[in-house]
């Protein structure tokens, strides 16, 4: 599994329309990788629909939030956060 880039800031998944039936897009499938196999999770909400993570390589901080709260199932996005911004949401040390 490679990082992320520095240059990166922000992967939003997409649904590919096949005809009869949605999949997601190549994003979606990396997210899914980036935080199941790379980056660190460091919090969840309460409702368990966002989530904070750091990336081992850089210390950046990466939140993944769903594009539409309604669906949960939907397409993520997953973006850098501020650390202050963080500590306010999380409520988490980042020492």
């Amino acid at each position: 599994m490679t990082g992320i880039k520095p240059e990166v800031t922000e992967l939003q998944g997409y649904w590919i329309d096949i005809g009869s039936s949605v999949t997601p897009d190549a994003n979606w499938e990396r997210i899914k990788c980036l935080t199941s196999e790379y980056l660190e999770l460091l919090a969840t909400s309460g409702d368990g629909q966002e989530s904070l993570y750091r990336d081992p390589a850089d210390g950046r901080l990466w939140e993944l939030i769903p594009v539409d709260p309604n669906l949960p199932a939907g397409p993520p996005l997953l973006k850098v956060m501020s650390p202050l911004l963080a500590r306010e949401k999380y409520a988490v040390s980042l020492t």
